[in-house]
This record gives C-alpha cells, structure tokens and sequence, in this order.
C-alpha cells in the first residue's frame, strides 16, 4: 500500500514535471515565434523599402529610356517627314518634267504629221530637197562660188550651179525625192505583187531622173561634164545602192553623181579644198614677189649684222684698252701714295723701271 502510493506520488512528480517541462517549451516556442515575427516583420519592412527605392530608380530609368526613346522616335519621323517631303518635291518636278516632255512630244508628233503631210505632196516634197540642199551648200561655200535656180543657154534652170574652177568647171546640181514608190516597196502590209510593181516604177522614176538631168543640166563649154542628183534621203539613198546596183552603173554611165546629205557634204568640203587651192595659185605671183622682197630684206640685215658684230668687237677692244689704262692710272696713283707716306726717296734708276713697268 504504501510501495503503491509511492508510486503514485512519483508518477504524479513526473507528471508535474512533464507539465512545467512542456509549460517551458510553450514559453520558448511562443517567444520564439514572436522573435521571428518580429525579425520577419523587420525584414519584410527592410525588403519593402529597398524594394521601393528600387522601383522608383527603376521608374525613373524607364522614364529616362522612354524619353530618349521618344526623342529619337521624334527625330526619325522628322527626318522620314522631311524625306518624304523631299520625295514628293522630286515626284512633283519629275512630273512637271514629264509633262513637259508631254507637250514636247506632242508638239513633234504634230511636227511629224506636218512633215508627213508635207512630204505626202510633191511639190512639197522638191521644196522640202531644195531647202535642204540650200542649208548644206550656203553652210559650206562661200555666196559667189554658187548660184540657185541658175538659168543655163538652153533656158534650163537646175536646183543649183556651183561655180567652180577648171578642170572641174561649172556643176549642176538638181534635187529629186522619189518617195510614193519607195514607202510602197517599205510597205510590208502590201502584196508581194503590189511591192513589185512598186518597185519596178521606183526603177523607172530613177532612171528618168537620171536621163532628164543629163539631158538638160550638161552642155558642152557651159557647165562639167557630169552633173549632180541630190536625194534628201538616206534611206532612199541606201536603197538604191543596196538592191538596184543597176540604177548606179546607168548613173555612172550617164555622168550623174547620185549623192545624199551625207555625201553631199563630202563633195562641197571637197569644193571649197579645191576653190581654196585655185585661190591659192591664183596669188601665187604675189607670194613669190614677197619672198623675193624677204630675201633682199634678209641679205639686208645680214649685212647689219656683221657690221654691227664688227662694232661689237671693236668696242669689246677699245674696253679692252680702257681697261689697261685705267689699271696704269690706278698703280701710278698708289706709287705716288706710297711716296707720299713713307716719305722715301727712289733714285733715278727705281723711278725708270717703275715708269717703264707702267708703260708697258
């Protein structure tokens, strides 16, 4: 009985034991998690502040980039303003470019058509070769060596007549714009039998031409033995060269020089050499009577050269001459000096070839 409350009063020790020990913990634990309460509210105060100090450097940075961002977005839509500004200046000057251009083309297309309609006649058609011969000679040669609309003895007036020197003589030149023919043989629309025929009239034209210039602009004594035919065409030119070779050996044949501007301008070049030359010899008794005056006006002054040489070297001597006196004159002045200051006396024989070595 006694073992058995023992036991108990023990147990009821260990209990109060376990009691205080756990009261302890409790304590402990509380405080313990009042400390880290505390430290955790401390630090979550500390870890707010730096988080907002670094928010607002981080605000303030953002707003500086977003500032410069903004500038320089400001800048590039003010450079890509005054570009396109300048793009649309270019557009509106190479649209006024363009118009006028336009208007130019316009212009020539009615310049073309007036052409055309010119040439469509042939009248108009011998005006337009005769304008155009008469721009290329009054270009070149000089009024008197050439004359339009000349009338020759047998009453015949060519286009022209150049007026040139023997052996070459006096040439007619008359021009011919064989065009209906020539555009139908061109005509790639037309038939082969239409082109032919076209031909064939383009073959006979020519070859009147050619025999009525013959006939009309070469007369013995009067005018060359050949005459011109101007085609104010090259085209046309071309053509009758290239495919009807038989036109050009009739040409040859009959003293007809077919030409066009091209070559036209060959033969006036070639003119004018030859009015030059003729010129030239036509003065030739005037140059050989100046060369015959430069001669005598050079022996002349040849003859004043060796006369002035000749003085020349006679002064050269008599300087010479001068030279040795005056040296003489300026010894004798330093003897006599010299006697002056050292007060000496030469004897009679000293004094002889002193002076004897100055005469020298």
């Amino acid at each position: 009985m006694t073992l058995s409350l023992y036991l108990v009063g023990l147990f009821i020790v260990i209990i109060g034991i376990l009691l205080f020990a756990i009261k302890m913990l409790q304590d402990t634990i509380y405080k313990g998690i009042q400390e880290t309460r505390t430290n955790v509210k401390e630090a979550l105060s500390d870890y707010s502040q730096e988080l907002g100090k670094r928010m607002d450097s981080l605000t303030q940075t953002t707003e500086m980039k977003l500032k410069e961002i903004n500038q320089q977005v400001e800048k590039r839509l003010a450079e890509g303003f005054q570009r396109t500004t300048e793009t649309f200046g270019d557009v509106i000057k190479r649209l006024a470019l363009i118009d006028a251009a336009q208007k130019k083309i316009t212009e020539l297309s009615s310049s073309v058509m007036s052409l055309q309609e010119i040439l469509n006649d042939k009248r108009s058609r011998g005006t337009f070769g005769e304008v155009q011969l008469s721009g290329l000679i009054r270009n070149v040669l000089p009024e008197q060596h050439f004359s339009f609309q000349h009338t020759l003895s047998n009453g015949k007036r060519p286009d022209c007549v150049l007026f040139l020197p023997e052996p070459s003589g006096n040439i007619a030149i008359d021009a011919k714009f064989p065009l209906e023919n020539y555009r139908l043989i061109m005509d790639t629309s037309l038939s082969d039998s239409d082109r032919k025929q076209a031909e064939t009239q383009f073959k006979i034209d020519i070859r009147k031409h050619i025999q009525d210039i013959a006939e009309k602009y070469i007369l013995p004594d009067e005018t060359a033995d050949g005459a011109v035919m101007f085609i104010p065409a090259e085209a046309v030119f071309a053509e009758i060269h290239g495919r009807f070779p038989e036109l050009v050996d009739i040409a040859h044949r009959s003293k007809i020089w077919l030409v066009s501007p091209t070559t036209m301008m060959a033969i006036l070049t070639t003119a004018r050499a030859v009015l030059k030359d003729a010129a030239t010899r036509q003065q030739l008794h005037i140059i050989q009577k100046h060369l015959h005056m430069l001669a005598i006006d050079f022996d002349r002054f040849q003859k004043r050269m060796d006369n002035l040489a000749r003085h020349i070297a006679q002064a050269h001597t008599d300087i010479e001459e001068v030279h040795v006196s005056a040296k003489k004159i300026t010894n004798r002045f330093e003897m006599i000096e010299k006697v002056e200051l050292t007060g000496a006396t030469l004897s009679e024989h000293e004094l002889a070839n002193s002076t004897a070595e100055l005469d020298d």
